[in-house]
């Protein structure tokens, strides 16, 4: 198991984590755009919103629905420099560094082709 998916596999017995799941309409837009585009939207997100040494709004800067990627980082606890703190290590009050975004999207983009191997798995 590599380190993503361990951390995954902790998070998925978190009770509040695993209660995140991409909706149909979820799956419908990432066939829409592709799953490039929407790894596009995760890189955009996570400098915008994470990337900061401080923000204003941590804790609530990060939709609970709107996009499969908004979900994604709840479930992942990659939402806030708090969650990231608590479940990644991720150290608060720096600006991140490009690895640890590309690690963060990463692990948002791991967690959104495991809902579709799920859903596809599901629809045989």
């Amino acid at each position: 198991m590599n380190s993503i998916d361990i951390i995954l596999n902790r998070l998925s017995k978190s009770k509040f984590r695993a209660s995140f799941k991409l909706k149909e309409e979820d799956f419908i837009y990432i066939e829409k755009v592709g799953i490039n585009k929407i790894a596009k939207h995760a890189y955009d997100f996570i400098n915008q919103r994470l990337k900061p040494k401080y923000i204003k709004n941590d804790g609530k800067q990060t939709p609970l629905k709107g996009h499969p990627v908004f979900i994604a980082e709840h479930a992942t606890a990659t939402c806030c420099r708090g969650c990231l703190f608590k479940w990644h290590h991720i150290k608060k009050d720096k600006e991140l560094s490009e690895l640890e975004v590309r690690y963060i999207v990463n692990v948002i983009m791991k967690w959104i082709n495991n809902q579709m191997e799920i859903r596809n798995k599901s629809k045989k």
